[in-house]
């Protein structure tokens, strides 16, 4: 199991500071939220805010595209320093392509689903992604309530990972807290993304710390 703290919920002014926190705190990946206002109805980063984090840590970053026409948006991110780029497999007709374009750019390339989004939709690009992201929340706004049946993804995920001899990691983002973890790590996630359970806390490295106790 790997954690990937969301910075959309850290303390921007003082972000180089909430970064080391949780990657002393034992995260194992930096999860950054791009969101243009389009996509969803909320604005965040940039390439340039990825370049920015790029020289502050070593973890790998986990730039989750919440955006329109992502393929336009590739290039720029993958320079910045990115490591993994996520597609949302509504925000384009032209999924494999993209997907595809993001290997090419020297990136992992991952597909996400939002709650009302089958895994059916995406079966076909399973072969060349390595991380799929399922979303337990309404993409847009951090600190939301999970949605129970999103583990049945997660599960219905693992199954055809595991009937297709396929190796993507499974990741679950929205909602994530030691009362969560479990239901989905059970359903076959591999990687949490959490963002306002760990940076909402006065102490962000034991609230990941609980979160790993949970996985055990």
């Amino acid at each position: 199991m790997k954690l990937a703290p969301s910075i959309l919920s850290a303390d921007f002014a003082h972000l180089a500071d909430d970064i080391e926190v949780v990657a002393a705190g034992g995260a194992d990946l930096l999860h950054v939220d791009v969101m243009d206002g389009h996509f969803v109805a909320n604005l965040t980063f940039g390439p340039g805010m990825v370049a920015a984090i790029r020289p502050v840590t070593n973890l790998p970053l986990d730039v989750h595209m919440m955006v329109s026409d992502p393929a336009r948006w590739i290039p720029a991110f993958a320079q910045a320093g990115a490591d993994t780029l996520l597609i949302h497999a509504e925000a384009t007709p032209h999924l494999y392509g993209a997907l595809q374009q993001v290997r090419a750019a020297g990136c992992r390339p991952g597909v996400v689903i939002n709650p009302g989004t089958t895994v059916a939709s995406i079966e076909a690009v399973l072969p060349i992604v390595d991380q799929v992201l399922v979303m337990t929340v309404n993409p847009g706004f951090g600190g939301q309530r999970f949605i129970p049946a999103m583990a049945a993804k997660v599960a219905q995920l693992a199954a055809l990972r595991q009937q297709l001899g396929l190796s993507y990691e499974i990741e679950v983002d929205g909602g994530i807290t030691t009362a969560t973890a479990p239901v989905v790590l059970e359903a076959g996630a591999d990687i949490l993304v959490a963002g306002s359970f760990v940076y909402a806390a006065p102490d962000p490295a034991a609230q990941l710390a609980k979160l790993r106790r949970v996985a055990r």
